[in-house]
């Protein structure tokens, strides 16, 4: 990755006097960054925003993006904003005098890696409330941004089956046993990542728990919601001899909710970051090690003008356009509970490759080996290429 960044890296030597760019022209710049985009598919946008969300935008876009700056942005901005307060306060209200769960070991010291402080293991009508309250208000924040109605369709279960090495519930349900053994409920949500608005419909739909950075867990407002919803707050480096772990933590709340129906569902992304919603990245095998059943479940967004897809745009501009769409798009296909064989329990790695099918089959995406890396690699480079076509715009002033 090291020698392919260097051959692609445009920015030029920092001896150098004068800004010389390395491509001759803006066309070359152009051609340039059509040929990066071909080549890092999976993360970049193709919607009527352009590379970064830079445009060039057409004349009737730019008007109703100042329209909706001035109409629509400001109204829904202050709803969000209304509804994350609220929520906010529920969650504070319900876990007053209630101390936050901190799993059988307290991983909090200073170089710790993950650290659980939640209060989604807490029991009784409070988690009730917060729960159906959490679940309510997503759904109404995803109102308003405009996901007016969400399509949820369920594949067949037995074709689903047929395209699985094992489906129990199938077995059991053409034995008619279905009043005698009731299916293994599933450890963990499996899910592709398109956008940071998949965390909304999760929350709306199934309110899991997820993995998120520790510096969450400390911000205004979200910390609090963030513990009631259970994360399992990551850092970065371990330095704990007997730190067990990234993968340990989560195989265990992926135990507990196998085998637990009280415990907090955990929700992962296996690909491990974000793609603009075509292809679907190879999985990472931590929600697979545990070994028991999977739910997978599709989001796709489809648009005409603006992509909801965070790939090579700010989180800033993403949110402003995000609110200047008058309608928005996402449909959801949720597939049977995965039930693996014996074979795919004994290896982690066929059992990720073999939903990853099964999820690029169901949801008609394009299967992609690139990675985080090469997203990195692509982000870098990109950056590079439009710097050189500031360059050749400020010449021509």
């Amino acid at each position: 990755m090291e020698s392919e960044l260097k051959d692609m890296n445009p920015n030029p030597p920092s001896s150098s006097k004068e800004d010389r760019p390395l491509l001759k022209s803006e066309s070359d710049v152009s051609a340039a960054i059509e040929e990066l985009d071909k080549k890092f598919a999976p993360f970049a946008r193709t919607d009527l925003y352009g590379t970064m969300g830079l445009g060039p935008f057409p004349t009737a876009e730019k008007v109703k993006l100042a329209v909706a700056m001035v109409t629509l942005v400001p109204v829904r901005f202050i709803l969000a904003m209304s509804i994350l307060l609220l929520y906010y306060l529920v969650c504070r209200v319900f876990t007053l005098f209630s101390s936050p769960y901190r799993g059988e070991e307290e991983e909090e010291e200073e170089g710790g890696g993950v650290v659980q402080e939640d209060y989604a293991h807490m029991g009784g009508w409070r988690r009730v409330v917060i729960v159906r309250c959490g679940r309510f208000l997503s759904r109404v924040l995803l109102f308003v941004f405009g996901f007016y109605w969400i399509p949820e369709s369920c594949p067949d279960r037995d074709s689903a089956a047929d395209s699985s090495p094992k489906t129990s519930s199938s077995e059991i349900a053409e034995n008619g046993e279905t009043d005698k053994e009731e299916p293994e409920r599933p450890g963990v949500i499996v899910s592709n990542h398109v956008s940071y608005l998949d965390i909304l419909y999760h929350m709306s739909a199934s309110f899991p728990s997820f993995v998120a950075k520790r510096s969450v867990g400390k911000l205004p407002l979200v910390g609090l919601i963030s513990k009631c919803l259970g994360c399992v707050y990551v850092q970065r480096e371990a330095k704990s001899p007997d730190f067990k772990g990234v993968s340990g933590t989560v195989n265990e709340r992926v135990r507990e909710a196998h085998r637990n129906k009280s415990a907090p569902t955990i929700m992962l992304f296996p690909e491990g970051t974000t793609t603009n919603g075509d292809y679907l990245l190879q999985f990472k095998t931590g929600a697979f090690l545990a070994g028991t059943p999977v739910l997978p479940v599709i989001l796709k967004y489809p648009y005409e003008r603006f992509s909801v897809a965070w790939d090579t745009i700010s989180g800033a501009r993403h949110i402003i356009f995000l609110l200047c769409q008058l309608v928005n798009h996402l449909e959801v296909i949720r597939l049977p509970v995965y039930y693996p064989s014996q074979e795919e329990k004994d290896n982690p790695k066929l059992y990720a490759s073999n939903v990853r099918r099964l999820m690029a089959t169901e949801g008609n995406l394009i299967l992609s080996d690139l990675g985080l890396g090469d997203k990195r690699i692509y982000h870098a480079t990109l950056n590079g290429n439009l710097r050189q076509l500031r360059v050749f715009h400020q010449k021509e002033e």
